[in-house]
């Protein structure tokens, strides 16, 4: 089969032929017809990674899948063959070294983190939905914004800040969203009440309109300088980046790091929030399996949305 693989740490990704995987205990064998790119794609290229988590090279990249069931592994019920499937190849979450991956025709997944596709939702935005998804529920979860709330979030231009903007709003809090002059209104179709410019001084920015701060702090992108400043005392913030700010900072508030977890119960209410409308997964861009090292040079440069990659 075709796949993007990574050969050694420091090599580029390529386009490469590879043995068709099986499915083990409790994993389904997905024909694989759409995906995205996220972000822990580029931590594995860029090496962040090789320190933190088991490995085995050569690793082929790619998270997010959606396709349809090809066979399925022992053990497994409630899936048939010709199911339309979406999840997350996480397997490193399981124990297992990374080394699988869904920028590839087929891929071997663990039912723990897959879902069947609701009547109503493409399989090329399921593609799109489950890593990003599933950070994106955590972070606001860890926050647990109430209609009372101000919430700041950081990174709002990215598939996670899609998410979270449209969640917090849900929440019924008032949201502020960084982003550039020319994507503002970006953010603002998807519920944001503010547009904040990220590239000037973030806290001045804030503290402008909200000069006694925010309730909460999303932490989707960027170091994390100046997000203590327009906490106010006792505020909560949760980070995707952890490594990106600095605890000693947030003396007065409540800092939780956070992680993506794409459990089949968590899919289902992200694709159950997408086939009712209440979730728009803006996509940017679509790229074939062959320029995916050009999609991943893109998302470096920074994203309005998803990249979509599609297979079929």
């Amino acid at each position: 089969m075709r796949a993007i693989v990574m050969t050694d740490w420091g090599a580029p990704a390529a386009l490469e032929e590879l043995a068709r995987p099986t499915a083990a205990d409790g994993e389904l064998l997905v024909r694989v017809q759409a995906s995205s790119v996220n972000g822990f794609d580029l931590s594995v290229l860029s090496g962040m990674i090789k320190d933190a988590l088991p490995y085995e090279l050569p690793i082929t990249l790619g998270r997010d899948f959606a396709g349809t069931v090809e066979a399925l592994g022992p053990g497994v019920s409630g899936y048939a063959v010709g199911d339309r499937v979406f999840g997350v190849n996480f397997k490193v979450m399981l124990g297992q070294p990374l080394h699988d991956g869904t920028f590839a025709e087929y891929t071997a997944a663990p039912t723990s983190f897959t879902a069947k596709i609701p009547d109503g939702v493409s399989t090329a935005l399921a593609g799109t939905l489950g890593l990003a998804g599933s950070a994106a529920i955590a972070a606001i979860d860890a926050i647990a914004p109430s209609p009372n709330d101000t919430v700041l979030i950081s990174g709002a231009t990215g598939g996670v800040g899609a998410f979270a903007v449209q969640l917090a709003k849900a929440r019924g809090a008032t949201v502020l969203a960084t982003s550039t002059p020319d994507r503002a209104e970006h953010v603002m179709a998807l519920g944001a009440d503010r547009s904040v410019d990220h590239t000037d001084d973030l806290a001045v920015a804030v503290l402008s309109s909200h000069p006694d701060g925010v309730d909460a702090v999303v932490h989707l992108a960027g170091d994390g300088k100046g997000l203590a400043a327009v906490l106010k005392s006792g505020g909560r913030l949760s980070s995707t980046l952890g490594h990106a700010i600095d605890p000693s900072s947030f003396t007065e508030a409540d800092v939780t790091g956070v992680t993506a977890t794409p459990t089949t119960e968590t899919l289902e209410k992200i694709g159950s929030a997408v086939a009712a409308g209440q979730l728009i997964v803006p996509i940017q861009a679509t790229y074939a399996l062959d320029d995916v090292p050009r999609a991943l040079d893109d998302f470096a440069q920074g994203t309005t949305g998803k990249l979509s990659i599609t297979l079929s």
